[in-house]
């Protein structure tokens, strides 16, 4: 099979856009927006965390349906497709509720369960789809960096329209555009990846619906050594992104640059990846990767020193540490495309069921980190707003995700789980 053209590969990232970008308007702004309307923040909390467990129920069964859509349906390009107007109508429901507060909980919940399980249905069978278009290991690391550049730039959006669409024209009416204009966006990418992208590989021939399938991937031994590393140092990077706002108000005490900080991280993550790929090619995934996790803490771990004032410190820091996330972006996805071969048979490959439990991860990963970091920060003292000498934060932002990000560079050393096309970790491959 020829290698992916860069027509093809960025007709196939072009989904990773509007999927990447409806993350900050559901989960930053959302809340706050239905705050606005009066209904009481406890609640709000509750509803998010219901329908975020439904979601993450979800998942695995997402991934065994992205295996058995009929080939002549169109498969997982289908039910890419199909979730389209499902994402599009949760968000337009989101930012459009009713006016008055009598049944503003309901709207919400309803409008959170479209929105999540049409991003998952999605996310899923486009990540299993770009997993089965190649089998060369190089090509792999291509096509999940272009994926990763193309999410970039939907976390980028997502962060600059809404708040300047608010400026212009209020909180609630700026996030009603962005809905609204989210909508033929989204239409737009899809349609493109879905027409001039990879062609769709043939689904999995297996019996429909065996729950036991969903735990498939668990007896593969490779998967589970990379879930586990993956799941690591997903709670090592997600620890940071809940406590950002905290450290830049209460201990750089800039809150105005926090957007600039994001940006500078996001945007040295994408130019970071084309480096990361090339390594990659000539190292190894799992080489690479661990290089990215070590250099990640030496650049991260300055934040642990840093006080009121030190922008430029900081900015250097997010760049710096962004180039290391590129190699996230790239890389574990890449891999476990690897590790999927292992599980590869005579009636197809099951990355629907593996990417299902991949998404189930970073969800996980994320709830870990705000369930660990949180009450950490409250158990050692820390007020939000309060400026203290001593303050516990910068322990808790800066210096246990390095901690953590050791913990998994240290498994990813002595675990490799690179596939057996792969090149070996260390010269004695502990696979």
């Amino acid at each position: 099979m020829p290698p992916p053209s860069k027509q093809a590969l960025a007709a196939y990232a072009a989904a990773a856009l509007p999927l990447a970008a409806a993350a900050l308007p559901v989960y930053v702004h959302a809340p706050k927006f239905y705050a606005g309307l009066g209904l009481d923040l406890a609640l709000i909390g509750v509803l998010l965390l219901a329908v975020r467990l439904l979601d993450a129920f979800s998942d695995p069964l997402l991934g065994l349906l992205a295996d058995r859509v009929p080939q002549r349906w169109g498969g997982r390009k289908a039910m890419l497709a199909a979730s389209v107007p499902v994402i599009a109508a949760g968000m337009l429901l989101l930012f459009h509720p009713p006016a008055g507060s009598s049944g503003l909980a309901t709207w919400l919940a309803l409008s959170l369960i479209l929105v999540y399980i049409g991003l998952s249905a999605a996310s899923i069978s486009y990540f299993a789809l770009g997993s089965a278009w190649s089998r060369d290991y190089d090509e792999r690391t291509r096509i999940t960096a272009a994926r990763g550049a193309a999410a970039l730039a939907g976390v980028l959006l997502a962060a600059a329209l809404p708040e300047w669409l608010s400026r212009q024209y209020g909180s609630a009416a700026g996030l009603g555009l962005f809905s609204m204009a989210y909508a033929p966006l989204l239409v737009f990418a899809v349609a493109l990846t879905v027409l001039a992208g990879p062609r769709a590989a043939p689904a999995a021939d297996f019996p429909a619906w065996r729950l036991r399938d969903v735990l498939r991937p668990l007896r593969n031994p490779r998967f589970l050594r990379l879930a586990a590393i993956f799941l690591v140092n997903g709670v090592a990077a997600a620890i940071p992104a809940t406590l950002v706002l905290f450290y830049v108000a209460d201990v750089l005490q800039r809150p105005e640059l926090t957007a600039l900080f994001l940006a500078l991280y996001f945007i040295a993550g994408a130019a970071g990846m084309p480096g990361w790929v090339r390594i990659a090619a000539y190292a190894g995934k799992a080489r690479a990767w661990l290089l990215a996790m070590v250099l990640a803490v030496a650049a991260f771990i300055w934040a642990w020193f840093l006080g009121p004032g030190d922008v430029a410190a900081f900015a250097m820091v997010c760049v710096l540490s962004g180039l290391a996330f590129g190699a996230d972006l790239a890389l574990p996805a890449s891999m476990l495309a690897d590790v999927i071969d292992d599980d590869e048979g005579s009636r197809g490959r099951p990355d629907g069921a593996y990417f299902g439990l991949w998404h189930l991860l970073e969800k996980l990963a994320l709830a870990l980190a705000a369930g660990l970091a949180l009450p950490l920060l409250q158990v050692l003292g820390y007020v939000p707003g309060v400026v203290a000498a001593g303050s516990a934060l910068p322990w808790v932002y800066a210096l246990l995700p390095c901690v953590i990000k050791l913990a998994a560079a240290l498994m990813l050393w002595l675990w490799t789980p690179e596939s057996r096309h792969a090149k070996p970790l260390l010269t004695g491959d502990a696979t």
